[in-house]
């Protein structure tokens, strides 16, 4: 791992010395002829550019490593295509040598040694940036924190002088940093893509990352500290960022979210953090692309908008329970599935599917999940017939309404009520989804996954809630293995330590259970 995150270095510094980023197209305001800007827009870009290293393996892209690894090892997407690792996620089997788990854990640490260099060469160019670098590198760290728990601690673009942390010295490293660049960050303000600040993090996002770290507090270090979830997520409710309710022709105020104007109607507004695409091509196959290809096929009556149909992932059955519990489910397109399931977040298609998922590699032994998609609300065309304009928003306003019901439902043995309902019921009401006075913890949980399918984070609430790996009688369909869902062994709530980063690093211990 040494060697490699050396070579990321020097490759980046070969591209900014050949001018060969793109960075100046993509954000013009912030003087890219200087190699700190070129570095800093570096660091934003690792969420959106190939692999830095080789610029052709689009399968190693952040946000596509990231949704594999938190979506498919859980009760909501399958996928049939045949990459090595990909039926090792859906059967909760990875081990050491899982090379998509690999491959996310150096692209983390890509991210990471990148923020690095920018703070060593440039931490007093200028504050502002400096403080964003800081954010971006707490949040990798915060990915690797959750995922694998006791990871190396860079400082510089090595691993030369890394140390190891454990679970909980991360959480306070992460918390720390946090709390220490909010002063410094660029006040909260909701942006939309004509924003030259559009897809640069503000205070909001530094809010809501502390919410998360938070709420998941008993998980990395034993400890609960409920109160200051619900704290920092009440900050992000009552900032200027605000859910979108607006409805767009016969698109609904939750759909928009996932279209590809949504960087400029007011679902921008929801965005703390998004990605960026507009269609370029910048990223063939790690974003919204994946997203949207990987979940549509060529029989799919509505398109997505773009040429691209895979026909990979879909949603589990146990997904679809989450609105049909009683398998009475219509065959329907999105629109008219959402209908009959009396909630707009019910985008799927079920026409000649199967609900079940007795064959990963049939795309229609599980329903289609339409939630994205390369259409504009007005009917306007896009950029690019093949390349998704859709931005992906890694943090919306929507988490800290679900973080303050949780966090309050916590301390209040288990019910939300008052004001947490009320949060919960904010997001029902938006969907058109009935509204309820109490909320138990259980139906908390539903709701995360109905509100945040398929973007990337399911894997996290599940432990959180202590429904994933243990003693947990919460089963899905191929749950460890077996096609009616069985329990694993509670270690595989940690991720293993990827075996090249175990040969290249004296001193770093692999995760209990992993040989």
């Amino acid at each position: 791992m040494k060697r490699i995150i050396g070579t990321i270095i020097t490759t980046l510094a070969f591209l900014l010395a050949a001018g060969l980023t793109s960075c100046e197209e993509k954000h013009p305001d912030l003087g890219t002829d200087t190699i700190p800007g070129e570095l800093f827009h570096a660091c934003y870009d690792i969420f959106t550019e190939d692999d830095i290293m080789t610029r052709n393996n689009p399968s190693s892209g952040y946000i596509r490593q990231m949704w594999n690894a938190y979506e498919l090892t859980t009760d909501e997407a399958v996928s049939g295509i045949g990459d090595e690792g990909i039926v090792n996620y859906c059967f909760n089997a990875y081990d050491a040598s899982h090379p998509l788990l690999s491959a996310f854990f150096f692209r983390l640490y890509e991210g990471i040694s990148l923020c690095n260099r920018y703070l060593q060469d440039y931490q007093s160019y200028d504050e502002l940036m400096t403080a964003e670098v800081r954010f971006l590198r707490a949040l990798h760290y915060y990915l690797l924190m959750d995922g694998w728990g006791n990871v190396p601690f860079l400082t510089g673009d090595t691993l030369d002088n890394a140390v190891r942390y454990s679970r909980s010295e991360m959480f306070y490293f992460i918390e720390s940093e946090l709390l220490e660049i909010e002063p410094h960050l660029s006040p909260a303000r909701a942006k939309n893509s004509s924003d030259p600040d559009y897809g640069r993090v503000d205070k909001s996002a530094a809010w809501l990352l502390l919410a998360r770290l938070y709420l998941n507090s008993e998980v990395y270090t034993g400890s609960q500290q409920y109160g200051k979830a619900a704290q920092y997520a009440a900050q992000v409710m009552f900032s200027p960022y605000r859910l979108n309710t607006t409805v767009m022709g016969s698109w609904s105020a939750y759909q928009m979210l996932f279209m590809a104007d949504n960087g400029e109607t007011d679902a921008a507004y929801e965005a703390i953090f998004p990605i960026p695409e507009k269609g370029m091509g910048h990223n063939i196959a790690g974003a919204t692309f994946f997203l949207i290809a990987s979940s549509h096929d060529a029989d799919m009556v509505d398109s997505n908008g773009t040429t691209e149909a895979w026909g990979w992932n879909r949603a589990r059955s146990d997904l679809v329970a989450k609105w049909f519990p009683s398998d009475d489910v219509p065959e329907a397109g999105p629109k008219d599935f959402a209908k009959a399931a009396c909630d707009d977040r019910a985008i799927m298609d079920s026409r000649g599917r199967r609900i079940n998922n007795e064959d990963l590699g049939d795309f229609k032994a599980g329903f289609a999940v339409a939630k994205y998609n390369n259409y504009t609300t007005l009917g306007n065309s896009t950029i690019s017939a093949q390349f998704p304009d859709t931005d992906f928003f890694l943090m919306r306003a929507a988490e800290a309404y679900l973080t303050f019901a949780e966090a309050s439902a916590r301390q209040s043995g288990g019910i939300a009520t008052g004001d947490a309902a009320s949060a919960i019921n904010h997001l029902r009401k938006r969907a058109n989804a009935a509204t309820k006075d109490i909320y138990t913890l259980d139906e908390i949980c539903d709701e995360w996954s109905r509100e945040f399918y398929f973007e990337g984070r399911r894997r996290m609430d599940l432990i959180r809630f202590g429904k994933y790996g243990g003693s947990s009688d919460y089963q899905w369909q191929w749950k460890g293995g077996s096609y009616a869902g069985r329990s694993f062994p509670e270690y595989l709530n940690l991720f293993p330590i990827p075996q090249a980063a175990m040969n290249a690093t004296p001193g770093l211990a692999q995760n209990p259970g992993y040989r």
